[in-house]
């Protein structure tokens, strides 16, 4: 009974699979064009099941080429919506379509100019109705036998994003060459047992201010390295807060006269920080953890020495290992 369960399981998700392909049309390639006339990152974003899945399109489309990231919803509206901009593409993630902190978050990413592409399994959501671009992701029927369980739903969504990736690798004609420029050492874990040293931002590309500073000093430097945070250090570069887009957004909503402030004043003191010498997969499990993006990097005097955002391990730019 058991074995007979489990093939039906997967006799259900294969179906789902399948039915997709007839549904692949001039919508499929419009997105593949979109993405590859795309100047910045492709934005998967997602919530539940619909999240994790997103996670696994970003990933795939990182290590083969596709400079991609992964959006939370409510983090968005809680400030990573720095992380955003018009040169993106956009790809939101919902079988329903009805995903309240989603389709909450459209009507800003449209209004930045970014495009939009729906996967989604209902062609009438809310979710079809306000993106540029509908893939259709819908299956007959889930393979939880109440029906309530994302499964084959999930296993659809997740590979109309295969299907993405793989064309774009022949689109933008990627090479073994450059899947081993993207994996060091032939496989994708060595990125991650690296150090964050080898990979985190140093020098005058940390975002920095002394305590005392002057809110709007903190603001202007936060903009000028286009980070989403600003670092605020003791005189001898000891960590004592961090400022984030959120925290000035936040205060901007509660009516605080930001003019008059001092950074101290709106930090966040005490901050998540890890040391230079820890692995970027500890890094990376640690920003997943605290649902965090930037993560400032200290020595073993715990004086700051680097930065490091999540773009640069899970594939913004070259990286650069052992400093090769």
């Amino acid at each position: 009974m058991v074995i007979e369960q489990a093939a039906e399981v997967l006799r259900i998700e294969a179906e789902g699979i399948s039915g997709l392909i007839e549904r692949i049309d001039r919508r499929f390639a419009d997105m593949v064009d979109l993405v590859c006339r795309c100047r910045g990152r492709v934005i998967v974003s997602g919530i539940g099941k619909s999240g994790l899945i997103g996670r696994k399109i970003v990933a795939t489309l990182n290590s083969t080429g596709t400079r991609s990231l992964f959006l939370h919803p409510v983090e968005a509206m809680h400030g990573d919506l720095g992380m955003v901009s018009k040169d993106d593409v956009f790809i939101a993630l919902s079988y329903s379509g009805e995903t309240d902190e989603l389709n909450m978050l459209l009507p800003t990413i449209k209004k930045m100019g970014c495009p939009v592409i729906a996967f989604t399994g209902k062609g009438d959501s809310t979710l079809a109705k306000s993106s540029d671009l509908v893939i259709d992701v819908a299956v007959k029927r889930e393979a939880c036998p109440l029906g309530l369980a994302p499964t084959a739903s999930s296993t659809a969504m997740l590979a109309m994003g295969d299907a993405l990736a793989v064309v774009l690798i022949n689109k933008k004609h990627f090479k073994s060459s450059d899947f081993r420029k993207f994996h060091p050492g032939g496989a994708l874990g060595q990125r991650l047992a690296s150090q964050v040293r080898d990979i985190m931002l140093t020098g005058e590309a940390v975002p920095w201010v002394a305590s005392g500073a002057d809110a709007p000093h903190a603001i202007r430097e936060m903009d000028r390295h286009s980070l989403g945070v600003i670092l605020v250090l003791s005189p001898e570069r000891h960590l004592l807060g961090i400022v984030t887009d959120g925290d000035i957004r936040r205060a901007v909503a509660r009516g605080l006269p930001l003019l008059d402030r001092k950074v101290d004043q709106i930090m966040t003191p005490d901050p998540h920080y890890v040391k230079d010498k820890t692995p970027a997969y500890d890094a990376l499990n640690l920003m997943e953890q605290y649902q965090i993006t930037v993560l400032p990097i200290v020595d073993d005097s715990l004086t700051v020495c680097g930065i490091l955002h999540l773009h640069d391990i899970l594939g913004k730019g070259e990286f650069k290992f052992n400093g090769s």
